[in-house]
């Protein structure tokens, strides 16, 4: 349940942070309000924070596997937030980039 928690901690901090940062470019307001988007910070740090304290544990303290598989999520979010907002098409090198993400994200699950 630790890792599941910590994942879904994980995406939701990806996507909030995507809105945050990328938000500028689809909406005027938030173009407008740049101290109120980064007022947005301090709760997508807890997120981070509720996502990092449920995976540490989960793999027996060690920081690593939380942090590459944070890193796994945040190009996967990316991904399919840049897809579906603003329409940008995948290229050869944006997909083996993500493969490699995904790569990392399964050898952090699933290597024992």
């Amino acid at each position: 349940m630790d890792l599941i928690l910590g994942i879904l901690y994980g995406i939701i901090a990806q996507a909030v942070t995507f809105v945050q940062l990328q938000g500028q470019f689809k909406f005027i307001w938030a173009k407008d309000h740049p101290f109120l988007m980064a007022c947005m910070g301090i709760p997508i740090s807890m997120l981070y924070l509720g996502s990092v304290k449920y995976m540490v544990p989960y793999f027996d303290g060690q920081l690593w596997p939380s942090r590459l598989i944070g890193f796994a999520i945040g190009a996967i979010v990316f991904t399919v937030m840049s897809i579906v907002w603003f329409k940008e098409p995948l290229s050869t090198k944006t997909l083996v980039c993500l493969s490699l993400a995904v790569g990392i994200m399964c050898i952090q699950l699933f290597w024992k």
